[in-house]
């Protein structure tokens, strides 16, 4: 009998120590399996999922608001929400799950979302007047560069306004649409306008990478296409994001065209959103 007990310990012992390391060694998967408000009350928001191994785990809605949801180990998780009293900025809300497992190990899952069904109430109005104010202020000034042509160096300003922004990635759109005019000092086609398509990829040791194509003419005698490669540096108040660009400019039927090198302002300030 005293073996028997002492076998049935081991082999539970060797199941718990194999259930650990597995644990350890897995990163834990989050599979979302519902987050919506309900019909009949388009306060209550549910969210329900899965985890790939059983942990404790908590909601966090933009940053902001933290709710428990699971304090005990289990692999189906399922909150009820009252949003009356939240406040958001837009009608697209993210949310990450924060979780725990049995040893300690905490996991932070990708980014999700849901739609509200009504329009959301912003508080703290002189705030975000002044931040109106401010942005739009920023978002109207023209960025400082130099263009190069034919061994002639000149000062520029160019301005760009996204318009049309692709799908959300974790800070930044994913892509967008963006309209440009440039003012070129001491040249004869002083003028250019463009229409450029810009896709983005975020990078942890700063902003964001960003390669671009656009068309663009004079509407007089000069129009080409221009590849561009922008790195985002670093963020200014949380809304704004310093960058430095470079372009070349290929002009149809001729044999010369034009270097461009810039440090702008990036915003979604006034973007619309697909």
């Amino acid at each position: 009998m005293k073996l028997l007990t002492i076998l049935i310990l081991v082999v539970f012992s060797f199941q718990n120590a194999t259930y650990s390391q597995e644990e350890t060694e897995n990163e834990l998967e989050i599979f979302l399996i519902d987050a919506f408000c309900k019909p009949d009350s388009n306060r209550i928001l549910i969210i329900t999922y899965y985890s790939s191994f059983p942990v404790k785990s908590k909601v966090i809605l933009e940053n902001r608001y933290e709710f428990e949801v699971s304090n005990e180990l289990t692999e189906l998780h399922k909150i009820r929400i009252d949003l009356s009293d939240l406040d958001f900025e837009d009608k697209q809300v993210e949310f990450v799950v924060k979780s725990v497992d049995s040893l300690g190990n905490k996991f932070t899952s990708e980014i999700f979302d849901f739609d509200l069904p009504y329009e959301p109430n912003i508080k703290g109005g002189s705030n975000i007047f002044t931040l109106c104010l401010f942005g739009g202020a920023v978002f109207l000034l023209p960025n400082p560069g130099l263009v190069v042509q034919n061994n002639k160096a000149e000062w520029s300003l160019t301005k760009e306004i996204p318009l049309l922004a692709f799908r959300k990635g974790y800070n930044y759109a994913s892509s967008y649409v963006s309209f440009e005019l440039s003012y070129f000092n001491n040249f004869e086609n002083k003028f250019n306008y463009r229409l450029g398509y810009k896709k983005i990829w975020e990078v942890k040791s700063i902003e964001f990478i960003s390669a671009g194509l656009s068309g663009f003419t004079n509407f007089k005698n000069e129009s080409g296409l221009s590849p561009e490669v922008t790195i985002g540096l670093f963020k200014l108040f949380e809304s704004f994001t310093i960058y430095t660009r470079y372009r070349y400019n290929y002009i149809f039927e001729s044999d010369y065209g034009k270097h461009e090198f810039y440090l702008g302002f990036y915003s979604g300030f006034f973007t619309i959103y697909l």
